[in-house]
This record gives C-alpha cells, structure tokens and sequence, in this order.
C-alpha cells in the first residue's frame, strides 16, 4: 500500500483552524488600526487629537501638542508595521503604547470609556503575541 505525507498529516484548511483564524483578525486589526490613526495624526480627519493629551505631557516635553501628536503618529504607524512584519514583537509594542495611552487618559482625569476601550485592545493585543508563539515541537 502506497502512503504519503498528505495521507498521514493532512494539512487543515483555514476553517479548521480557529486559532489561525484568530492570529490572522488580530494580525490585522492590530496592523491597519494602528496606522489608519497614525496617519490621521497628521490631518485630525477623524478628531482633534490633541484634546487627548495630557497637559503634564507639554510641561515635560517641550514641544507643542500638535508636534507631539505627530511624533505619536509616526509610533503607531511602525507600531502597525511591526505587527504585520514581526507579529510576536509588534504585538508587544503595541501592548506597550496602548498602556502609555491609557495612563495618559487616566493622567488627563477624563476620556476614561476610551481607557477602558484601550485597555481591551491591550489585551487583545497580547492575546495576538501568544497566537504568534513559534509552535512547539
């Protein structure tokens, strides 16, 4: 009887595997979200990004809100990059500034119903980094 690796270890299709299915949305919510607001940093299309900004952030860097704000753009977008380039790393960083936000938010005093959203994208974002683990053995 003639056998063959497709017979023994078939490979399984995207719909059979859930987990692949959950890397891949995270994959890509966590690449296109990051640099769709990143870019919008530079045109505030979608809001005035600066109301978010905490005031201490002004006093400690010495730059304007909105140059601030720019700089914030060009971290979310490679933030985004990194997820689709090097998912395990970029799923941290992404981690990493969705807590700086946060603690900007709770810092300004207000905008908490967006610290608690940017606290579930924190998560989900460190749910992506343990789908991105290399596979054992």
């Amino acid at each position: 009887m003639k056998s063959s690796a497709s017979l023994t270890s078939p490979a399984r299709p995207l719909a059979a595997a859930p987990e692949r299915q959950a890397f891949l949305l995270l994959r890509t919510v966590f690449t296109v979200a990051p640099v769709v607001f990143g870019l919008d940093k530079f045109t505030n299309l979608l809001t005035d990004w600066t109301m978010y900004l905490a005031p201490v952030v002004t006093d400690v860097v010495p730059l304007p809100a909105q140059t601030i704000m720019y700089v914030v753009g060009v971290v979310e977008i490679a933030a985004g990059l990194a997820v689709a380039l090097k998912p395990r790393f970029g799923s941290l960083l992404v981690a990493v500034w969705l807590l700086g936000i946060i603690v900007n938010l709770i810092i300004l005093g207000s905008f908490y119903d967006v610290a608690l959203r940017d606290f579930g994208l924190l998560v989900g974002a460190l749910a992506l980094n343990r789908l991105a683990q290399p596979k054992q053995g």
